[in-house]
């Protein structure tokens, strides 16, 4: 599906077509997840449960970022 790149005052935003929208159940002011991959970047709505988990593994790495660094070798 095609989505349309525009200028919001001093930030970019992207444009989603009503059928994503109504898919993802997303309305005008909610907060949505992008999240890379390897394929490119998905869209997720907010979901707490995710964010807390999401914050929890921010915490981990930032906690173990040289034993981390140490088993990606």
């Amino acid at each position: 599906m095609r989505a349309t790149v525009t200028k919001i005052g001093n930030s970019t935003g992207v444009i989603l077509p009503k059928a994503v929208a109504e898919r993802l159940k997303i309305k005008q002011g909610d907060v949505v997840y992008l999240t890379e991959t390897p394929a490119g970047y998905t869209v997720t709505p907010y979901d707490p449960e995710f964010a807390e988990q999401m914050q929890a593994a921010r915490r981990g790495m930032s906690d173990y970022k040289n034993t981390l660094h140490e088993l990606a070798k």
